[in-house]
């Protein structure tokens, strides 16, 4: 199943923001669960340190494609337990054009459905960095 990554996205930062403002103004107290832990695990890299491909996947992403391939926006499954576990839908793999391969390539950007929650891989789903938007 598709859906365009960052409009779902937007709806979700509604009830963000409400329960930061909970918090903020008084509210209960917030704890990590191992799945949030786990993305320690995750580098980072800066959004201006992505390979030129890369910033054209991601404005295809947000702009909902057209995408050169068709397994692009496909749910990714994190069956290599890389990236923090989340319920089946929450990632989509999106191809990073490998300039002089005849494949897809090993790059990949996978979204999840926070905002400007994406990363980047460049072995294949064996690591992954968080994109770090704001450098």
């Amino acid at each position: 199943m598709r859906f365009p990554p960052r409009t779902a996205r937007a709806t979700r930062l509604g009830a963000t923001a409400a329960l930061l403002s909970a918090l903020l103004m008084g509210g209960g107290t917030v704890t990590a669960t191992a799945a949030d832990t786990s993305a320690a695990a995750v580098g980072s890299i800066c959004h201006s340190r992505l390979p030129a491909q890369a910033y054209t996947t991601l404005n295809l992403i947000e702009r909902g494609g057209p995408f050169p391939y068709t397994q692009d926006g496909s749910v990714f499954q994190n069956r290599e337990r890389v990236l923090p576990s989340r319920s089946s839908g929450y990632y989509h793999e999106y191809t990073v054009q490998t300039p002089g391969s005849s494949t897809r390539g090993a790059r990949r950007i996978v979204t999840g459905q926070q905002h400007q929650e994406d990363y980047y891989t460049a072995d294949h789903y064996a690591s992954f960095d968080l994109i770090d938007h704001d450098c």
